[in-house]
């Protein structure tokens, strides 16, 4: 590996760690202060996540097209900048309706770095290396994220207002370090010069779109990303007022921050010890993700019928484990069959389609928590997402899916059509 290429590798490896800890001290206390603080109800949580997903939904393919056609870099920059902003006045003004601004700065600030992301990191380090560098960069991103739940704890105790305030003004200086440091010399932009017309993002998103419908493997990943989408927003807004509700954990800020940091070391172990046992060495890695998409049901069904307080904390570790280790190989693995060209379109698209599962999800699961109970809500949630790990199981039994656009390794022939998270984060956790 050239010295350009293990330089910027370095880089995404200081991103993943510092987004890694900024995004745990502002968002793991972040419920508990929507709870505690700007005394939301049920339905008003799922609506905040709503008009998050909405925002990201709209502005994902724009945003993923313009790094195409410009600079993934800046694309990362300016995203940095707008979530930082959006910590800053969440923090400073918790009522709902303020609290809604932030989604919407926060969403477009997201789908800047959604995509644009994996897609630098692709081209800077080469596909060959890309299991091993996001698997890695996600060790450092748990690290970091676990020493940001000791701060968030720490400080939380003190006003739940602090950790977001700081962890904004943090994103801010992120984003300036990342304008000296973060090149991309092996990227050759769609715009020649300074020449941006619509016509030209018009031609790079119908070629992103062309690759997502001939490409059996990238329509399986948006299935997968819409049904990550239907499950994901209820479960990711209700469970913490789950456990507050049902089982009543005393020294909430604290609480909250040691469940975090017990979860994160689970999965920091979870994630070296399967690629030390070599399970990812496979450039399609079906089978695992199918055991990990089995996984995250079971702990979500068991977080939802726990009787007792550790029962749920373990059934939520596990699910927490199996998805932080899902989503570096669903990265990996989508990004070696997408052309370099159109990388961060497709990355977009396939965050879009999370976006929409979660608008179309998230509101009638808050509905239905309200009429009947969070742990309904929870297990709909479960059962939405089973059908992906048959998704990744039929992927494991074809023949490839490689980038000719056959059927090989994908939903194709007599099969569904699919139309990522963040993975799971995702996606990067950079703040979902």
């Amino acid at each position: 590996m050239t010295r350009e290429r293990l330089s910027q590798r370095r880089v995404y490896y200081l991103l993943s760690a510092v987004s890694g800890f900024l995004f745990t001290f502002a968002f793991t206390l972040l419920l508990v202060f929507h709870v505690r603080v700007a005394h939301l109800t049920p339905v008003e949580l799922v609506l905040v996540g709503t008009v998050m997903e909405i925002t990201c939904l709209l502005g994902e393919v724009p945003t993923g097209v313009l790094a195409d056609a410009r600079s993934r870099t800046l694309s990362v920059q300016i995203g940095l900048i707008l979530i930082g902003l959006s910590l800053v006045l969440q923090g400073a003004l918790p009522v709902f309706g303020w609290i809604l601004a932030a989604q919407v700065v926060w969403g477009i600030g997201y789908t800047f770095t959604s995509g644009a992301i994996e897609a630098w990191i692709a081209d800077e380090v080469g596909e060959d290396q890309l299991t091993h560098v996001f698997l890695r960069g996600r060790r450092f991103g748990i690290g970091a994220m676990i020493l940001g739940s000791v701060a968030a704890g720490a400080v939380g105790t003190l006003d739940l207002r602090m950790p977001m305030l700081i962890a904004g003004g943090g994103y801010l200086v992120l984003a300036a370090v990342l304008v000296v440091i973060m090149k991309e010399p092996h990227f050759t932009p769609a715009a020649a010069g300074d020449r941006l017309t619509f016509t030209l993002m018009r031609d790079t998103f119908a070629a992103g779109v062309r690759q997502a419908r001939q490409r059996p493997l990238i329509r399986s990943f948006l299935l997968v990303s819409l049904l990550a989408g239907l499950s994901g927003e209820a479960f990711d807004r209700l469970w913490t007022a789950h456990l507050m509700e049902s089982f009543r954990p005393p020294s909430v800020a604290a609480w909250f921050a040691g469940l975090a940091i017990v979860g994160q070391l689970i999965g920091l172990a979870v994630n070296y010890g399967v690629e030390r046992a070599g399970l990812t060495e496979t450039d399609r890695p079906g089978r695992l993700l199918a055991v990990l998409t089995v996984v995250q049901v079971v702990g979500m069904a068991g977080f939802a019928l726990a009787g007792t307080l550790w029962a749920a904390v373990g059934a939520l570790w596990a699910r927490d484990a199996a998805r932080a280790l899902s989503g570096p190989l669903e990265s990996a693995w989508l990004n070696r069959g997408i052309d370099s060209s159109s990388r961060a379109t497709v990355l977009s698209v396939n965050s879009q389609f999370d976006a929409f599962g979660q608008v179309v999800g998230g509101p009638p699961l808050g509905a239905l928590a309200g009429r009947t109970s969070i742990p309904v809500a929870l297990l709909v949630s479960a059962g939405l997402l089973a059908p992906a790990a048959w998704i990744f199981t039929r992927l494991a039994r074809t023949a490839g899916g490689g980038r000719d656009g056959s059927d090989r390794g994908g939903l194709a022939g007599g099969g569904p059509a699919g139309g990522d998270s963040r993975p799971a984060v995702g996606p990067t956790e950079i703040g979902q």
